[in-house]
């Protein structure tokens, strides 16, 4: 399942333009007395228009302009009274507030970082405004135009000059990755600003074109200088794993906005300790077929059952249907028939194994295994990570009882609730039905219960790599090193999983969300379903009835105690009995 979370806005939008004027105030809700439901589904309609026309990177104008949204809109929710409101409406009030938050903080850190990237780039200021006013249509006087592109040409070849020349790196890798890649995005604006004239306005043409030929090309080579000197990259080098790790407070202040009252640290420790869980029970497995406790040799031999090339499909389709009976006959959720009927299947291309090499999933789950055109040793690494025990126990987790229908069910009730969306519940939901599911008995054999402790030791690992990459304690090739040696992984599938996982598509918190989040979920079913206040499915359907939200409010709404907007989360899952 791909969830993109709004995390580090500058650097993930592509640059178009903001307005050069003091931002304009945001005009008041129009009626005061709309339900909230009403008011989270305007507020996400003006963010999405409002960003998608200002998402210039390195522009203040940006950031001015959304904050002051921001602040305008929270000033208004303040005016509201959670007293005169039923228990939904209060959850949506405060889940509308935490969100408007979690923006506002996020600015905070896009502002950072953006002060960071002008330290390699100093001219972008000039190539922003630039893109600003066409944004804004204004007329352009074409010789003023081009002495502007000329002089940004002579800036960024200065600024290549002075790279080139300097003793050291001015900066760490990450930031000059980081800053090349935003160089690489206002090059692609700077070049729609040519394209937006260029054939239109002739006399534009006649004085822009060679100045605004020169500019691109040495915002282009400014790009390469900042690849090779300080990201240390060579210009062809598509295969080294770089991320750029966000830092402790950055962490701390994303798991606020998730509703996470536990540290990084705390969440390292609870992965580390579930994962020595998860050896134990491996290490019985291996007994059970014959390895003594020798959990790598149990690990290879499972790889080695696979289906052969071409059965694969038919592998997923009756896998699907196989977790569908299951969780039916359990009575542990309530499966739609269209929800079964509907879910499609596509196979990921080799040049997508190189950053999925499992499954993906939702309505349509994405299959990786090996094509006729992969090398030989790639072929075989993509049948051993698609074997059929671990085909078994992931099928389940993109499909039914998983993000298939999860998808089904948030598109038909609380709609409204998808701009709340996390990772934590989106991925915690898959991997708590991987937990109960054990529990349950799913994993009949050695083999399968080997596959299933598989991905629950992958999960683990994803919080302590994730995590500790972004605290600085795991350099890139350790966070390929742990995969490959705590979980078992193919050296080529941990090298994809930790491309993936900072590659600039997921936020800094994605991979913790799915144990995170099933561990969440654990402790909520121990609360109300162990408890006998729920019944299982009862449970579940009230999940999925509720909306995609953060798990804390998630156990608001089932228990009634919704907490007061804006206040800190306060949920302690960990501190439960497990």
């Amino acid at each position: 399942m791909v969830l993109r979370p709004l995390v580090l806005l500058a650097l993930a939008a592509a640059c178009r333009v903001a307005p050069a004027q003091d931002p304009a105030p945001a005009p008041a809700i129009p009626d005061a007395s709309a339900p909230i439901r009403e008011r989270v589904v305007r507020f996400e309609a003006d963010w999405g228009a409002l960003g998608r026309f200002h998402d210039a990177p390195l522009s203040p104008a940006r950031s001015a302009r959304l904050g002051a949204f921001l602040a305008a809109e929270r000033a208004e929710l303040a005016r509201v009274d959670p007293a005169r409101l039923e228990l939904e409406e209060r959850l949506d009030l405060s889940l509308l507030v935490n969100r408007i938050d979690a923006l506002a903080g996020r600015l905070e850190l896009e502002d950072a970082r953006r002060a960071e990237v002008l330290t390699l780039v100093p001219y972008a200021s000039r190539v922003v405004a630039l893109c600003e006013a066409r944004q804004r249509v204004e007329p352009v006087e074409p010789r003023a135009a081009a002495d502007e592109l000329d002089a940004i040409a002579r800036a960024a070849q200065q600024a290549r000059t002075a790279l080139e020349q300097a003793a050291e790196p001015p900066a760490g890798r990450a930031l000059g990755f980081r800053a090349a890649r935003t160089l690489e995005r206002l090059r692609r604006e700077l070049d729609e600003w040519r394209a937006f004239r260029a054939g239109y306005d002739p006399l534009f043409d006649w004085w822009t074109a060679e100045p605004a030929k020169a500019a691109l090309a040495a915002l282009e080579a400014h790009g390469k200088a900042l690849r090779k000197r300080v990201a240390q990259l060579a210009d062809d080098d598509r295969d080294t794993i770089l991320g750029d790790p966000i830092g402790r407070a950055a962490l701390l202040a994303e798991l606020g906005f998730e509703r996470i009252a536990h540290t990084p640290e705390e969440l390292v420790d609870m992965a580390r300790a579930e994962l020595a869980l998860c050896r134990a029970a491996f290490e019985r497995a291996a007994v059970e077929l014959g390895h003594g406790t020798d959990w790598r040799a149990a690990l290879e031999a499972v790889k080695a059952q696979h289906v052969a090339p071409g059965e694969q499909p038919a592998l997923v389709k009756d896998l699907a249907q196989e977790a569908v009976e299951f969780v039916t006959r359990h009575e542990l959720v309530s499966v739609p028939p269209l929800a079964v009927e509907t879910w499609r299947m596509r196979m990921l291309s080799p040049e997508a194994q190189k950053t999925s090499p499992f499954f993906l999933g939702g309505e349509v789950v994405q299959v990786s295994f090996p094509t006729g055109s992969m090398s030989h040793e790639d072929k075989l690494m993509s049948l051993r990570a698609n074997n059929r025990a671990f085909s078994r126990a992931v099928v389940h987790h993109e499909l039914i009882p998983g993000h298939h229908l999860q998808q089904f069910m948030t598109q038909r009730f609380a709609p409204h609730r998808r701009a709340f969306q996390t990772a934590f519940w989106t991925e915690g939901w898959a991997l708590w039905w991987e937990m109960l599911l054990w529990d349950q008995g799913f994993a009949r054999t050695p083999e399968e219960r080997i596959g299933m402790l598989f991905w629950r030791s992958h999960r683990c690992a994803r919080i302590v790599f994730s995590l500790s990459f972004h605290l600085g304690t795991m350099s890139e090739a350790e966070c390929v090193d742990f995969l490959v040696q705590e979980v078992g992984h193919e050296r080529r599938a941990a090298e994809a999983e930790v491309r993936r996982s900072f590659g600039g598509d997921y936020g800094p918190l994605y991979q913790a969300a799915y144990l995170t989040g099933g561990v969440q979920f654990r402790a909520l079913h121990r609360e109300l379903v162990a408890s006998g206040r729920m019944g299982a499915r009862e449970f579940h359907d009230a999940v999925l009835r509720g909306g995609n939200v953060p798990i804390e409010f998630v156990r608001a709404r089932l228990t009634g105690a919704v907490p007061a907007p804006g206040a800190a989360p306060a949920w302690r899952f960990l501190d439960e009995p497990r």
